[in-house]
């Protein structure tokens, strides 16, 4: 090398280190005529809260207050999404109901009994998000009767061989959450919980 470069210096890690994480720009505030894009959070720029289908249903709740989210991604070691758990599948009835269908104390409910399987799970195109409005979005949730909504496209593999046809993997490329959009709103939630009342607030705030 022609250019002499001199080694940086080091510093100690230390003990009680955390590390960051990927996180979205700072929210901009938008009407319900902004495009649904602007409230989305995009897993193209900021990591997913994903939970194994194992982990105890405590651990996903405690992880959710660290995270600020109410939605998981229920994902095994292949990153394979199973399904979602919410903060209204942890600590709404269903968990009651579940632990006493089993025969089991609610405490050793792990995600996998609480999750909604993919299967189950309705998810909109990114096709058509990507013409809509924040108004749409908001009116699909109300309708849907919920709080978030996963958004998707497609990763299409080529064949290995000429034979064989291409693999089409549906992919999660962003999630839908009443809160945030509400956040970007300008609309002030004392609590979510109910999604008929999370809707009325949004609707009484913007004077619809």
């Amino acid at each position: 090398m022609d250019r002499q470069y001199q080694a940086l210096p080091f510093d100690e890690l230390g003990e009680g280190a955390g590390f960051r994480r990927p996180t979205q720009p700072q929210a901009a505030r938008v009407t319900l005529e902004s495009p649904a894009l602007e409230v989305m959070t995009d897993l193209a720029r900021t990591s997913p809260a994903t939970i194994r289908p194992q982990a105890p249903v405590e651990g996903a709740h405690h992880f959710m207050l660290s995270r600020g989210v109410r939605l998981l991604l229920v994902a095994d070691e292949r990153e394979t999404v199973l399904g979602v758990l919410t903060a209204t599948d942890v600590l709404g009835e269903k968990a009651m109901r579940v632990a006493m269908e089993r025969g089991i104390k609610r405490g050793e409910l792990t995600v996998g009994d609480l999750m909604t399987p993919a299967r189950q799970v309705e998810a909109l195109p990114l096709a058509e998000v990507e013409g809509a409005r924040v108004g749409h979005v908001l009116e699909t949730l109300r309708q849907a009767g919920r709080q978030h909504a996963l958004v998707v496209d497609y990763e299409i593999t080529p064949p290995r061989r000429l034979i064989d046809a291409p693999v089409k993997r549906t992919m999660v490329h962003g999630i839908f959450s009443t809160s945030q959009v509400a956040r970007q709103l300008g609309v002030s939630l004392q609590s979510v919980g109910e999604v008929a009342l999370t809707f009325s607030a949004i609707e009484a705030a913007l004077g619809r």
